[in-house]
């Protein structure tokens, strides 16, 4: 059986697109480091803010606006929030289908994150960005349960505020975790519009 064999250059490439350990533990090391950022920024900026939160100046939300600590004019700002559903508020009154997903999603990408091909480094680090964010509001869900919050599950926390004054508009507030959700389906999408999926080889003529 010569070289140019399909059946062997089959094996071969299937071989190249399994990721080793060494692979798939920087990967993971990723998801610990961005999930221990995710957690640390929320704790700090609600310890930080919390005392204060009465004292905060109201800004331009809602009927009756909301506290926030401007950092950047009125545009970028902290503000203290806790969203009991998905993106935008969703699926905040179902919540046992809300966690019972992301607890789901969780597992299916961890499980893609070890079969992704290290000659595919846009799309592991794609997942990579999901399956941190993923963890890092799952962690609130699960460990920050309040009693007789009238909530089975703790609400994730947010805080980073956006507001577009030419439109009178606030960007739901959001966190470091769902930056990494959005960032890693933005990758995920721009991969699949822009990457060429290369050829099958052909046999050689016998």
């Amino acid at each position: 059986m010569s070289a140019a064999d399909p059946a062997v250059a089959s094996t071969e490439s299937a071989a190249n697109d399994r990721p080793g350990a060494a692979v798939l533990l920087n990967r993971f090391a990723w998801v610990a480091l961005l999930v221990a950022a995710d957690l640390w920024s929320k704790s700090a900026v609600f310890a930080w803010l919390q005392p204060l939160e009465g004292q905060l100046p109201r800004h331009a939300c809602g009927l009756f606006g909301c506290r926030t600590y401007p950092l950047l004019g009125d545009w970028f700002s902290f503000r203290l929030s806790r969203n009991p559903g998905a993106a935008f508020g969703k699926f905040g009154d179902m919540p046992y289908l809300l966690i019972g997903g992301r607890i789901a999603a969780s597992l299916f990408v961890a499980w893609l994150i070890l079969r992704s091909s290290p000659r595919r480094p846009w799309v592991s680090m794609a997942f990579t960005l999901i399956l941190a964010g993923a963890l890092g509001n799952l962690y609130d869900n699960l460990f920050l349960a309040e009693a007789g919050s009238g909530h089975p599950f703790g609400l994730v926390r947010d805080f980073i505020d956006v507001y577009f004054g030419v439109w009178d508009w606030h960007f739901p507030t959001f966190n470091v975790a769902d930056s990494c959700i959005s960032v890693g389906a933005t990758i995920l999408v721009l991969n699949g519009l822009f990457t060429r999926t290369p050829a099958e080889p052909t046999a050689p003529a016998s």
